[in-house]
């Protein structure tokens, strides 16, 4: 086949590819979810099973129904609540529970505390089931290191130093854990199985990096950072494959495989970056949405190909540590996708 006509083939595909994507639609806000309530949130997450989503509030979790558009509970005494994770295979959610140095454990049907792991390191912050070595992951961020967690025997196993503040965290599920590292612009692969970090890889130019995503089939990595960046990292070597442009104040990032999209939620700017994986190698920006400035972390609900967010309205005042305030009673969730 002569060059000019491999070219058009290729241009052709990728065109394809982008018209499949769902930013090729007019993505926007398409519901909120009022919650009301007092305090901040940090992580959100998703049980694609029972099409619950658990948000977390300070010192509990609310637990939406997001085909009913309701909350359905609450899961409590999860003081200084951060992450959720959700392990299918055990029936099982656990929290993090920053101010309490503690992993909720609880039933994924009844919503049920089952049981309460004391021990972790310090604050602890995000969270992960690994089902390769069927243990649960804290990501500590003032004691700089990861507890590993038996689900069985409900107790904390093992501790894992860190060379850095973790951030989010993502499994492989085939024995490999990937952790940002927050003041070192880094990010660290442990091996879950022998609990051992196995290398620390450069995010540069990456600042700062957060949320963190992962294209588990492509072995490719996605840390969003404060300077405006994601990097895109190679799993298996470390090496850097793409920086890709994104809105300012990212705390999240989320790949949703079968449309090949990641989606980075800018707090600051108040948007929604979507960006086609057109190949492994390579990124296009297709879409900021507008969202509302305060939406940082979110969860993907991966059967609808919807984005949920957690925002506010912020009011003129300042808290203790400088961060405006709360506007009483305007928490909300909202809705990414096609109307």
């Amino acid at each position: 086949m002569c060059a000019a006509v491999l070219a058009s083939v290729a241009g052709l595909a990728a065109t394809l590819s982008l018209a499949d994507s769902p930013a090729s639609s007019s993505l926007k806000v398409i519901s909120q979810l009022k919650l009301g309530g007092a305090g901040g949130w940090d992580y959100l997450s998703f049980d694609a099973q029972r099409r619950h989503l658990f948000v977390s509030r300070g010192d509990h979790v609310a637990v939406i129904d997001v085909d009913a558009g309701k909350q359905i509970g609450s899961i409590p005494n999860t003081y200084g609540v951060h992450g959720i994770a959700v392990a299918q295979d055990l029936h099982l959610g656990f929290t993090s529970n920053g101010k309490a140095d503690s992993v909720t454990a609880f039933n994924l049907d009844t919503l049920k505390t089952v049981a309460t792991i004391t021990g972790t390191g310090q604050k602890p912050d995000s969270i992960l089931y690994d089902s390769a070595s069927h243990h649960v992951f804290t990501f500590n961020g003032k004691s700089g290191d990861a507890s590993v967690i038996d689900p069985a025997k409900h107790a904390v196993i093992a501790t894992i130093a860190l060379p850095g503040k973790p951030e989010f965290s993502v499994t492989d599920e085939a024995g490999h854990l990937y952790v940002n590292l927050e003041d070192k612009s880094e990010l660290a692969q442990i091996d879950s199985r022998s609990n051992k970090v196995l290398h620390t890889w450069s995010l540069a130019p990456c600042e700062s990096p957060s949320g963190l995503a992962m294209d588990v089939a492509h072995q490719r990595l996605f840390s969003v950072c404060d300077n405006r960046t994601m990097t895109v990292l190679d799993a298996n070597d470390g090496h850097r494959v793409a920086t890709v442009a994104i809105g300012d104040g990212p705390d999240a990032v989320t790949f949703d495989a079968a449309q090949n999209t990641i989606y980075s939620s800018n707090g600051e700017s108040g948007t929604l970056t979507v960006i086609h994986e057109d190949d492994p190698d390579h990124y296009s920006v297709v879409a900021n949405v507008p969202t509302q400035v305060s939406a940082r972390t979110q969860a993907l609900d991966p059967q609808k190909h919807r984005i949920y967010l957690s925002a506010a309205q912020l009011g003129s005042g300042k808290d203790a540590r400088g961060h405006r305030q709360i506007a009483p009673g305007s928490f909300a969730i909202l809705t990414v996708g096609q109307p």
